[in-house]
């Protein structure tokens, strides 16, 4: 079970659950220990990135944790050789691929909109009239913009 808590609007997830569920370590604060300096020494600004938050332990007491939002829980994750943390770093590897194909043809990231919506059960027409209302927000934009597109470089 991994704990989290609602802070600042956004999840924060304890460090030492997510590295206890992908290592199946005993001793998993002592791995975070080592990975913080691993992280450390990759660059990466622990000491900004995490931050000590009240969780329930299992003794039903409440104790200050390391914790992260779910960007630098995903980054962690990057971080750990697991073959339980694979299938996480798979799938950031093709959000990343399937985000840079939807840059360079943003009619991907519309046809993903679509789908995404009649699979949350919204029916054809409702998702038509969605994308109608999106091609004339960004048609306004663009005659404001003197034609340009509205993430056009200026």
């Amino acid at each position: 079970k991994i704990r989290r808590t609602w802070f600042n609007d956004e999840w924060w997830f304890s460090v030492v659950d997510i590295i206890g569920a992908l290592t199946q370590t005993d001793r998993a604060r002592k791995y975070w220990s080592d990975l913080k300096t691993k992280l450390q020494d990759e660059g990466f600004e622990v000491s900004a990135k995490i931050g000590q938050l009240k969780l329930v332990s299992s003794d039903g007491k409440s104790y200050s944790t390391d914790c992260v939002n779910t960007k630098n829980a995903f980054r962690i994750i990057q971080s750990i050789p697991s073959p339980k943390a694979e299938p996480f770093k798979q799938w950031l590897a093709q959000v990343g691929y399937d985000r840079i194909q939807e840059i360079e043809n943003p009619e991907l990231a519309q046809k993903r909109m679509k789908e995404i919506y009649k699979a949350k059960g919204y029916s054809d027409d409702w998702v038509e009239k969605l994308e109608k209302g999106i091609a004339a927000l960004q048609a306004r934009l663009s005659s404001r913009q003197g034609g340009q597109h509205a993430h056009s470089p200026r």
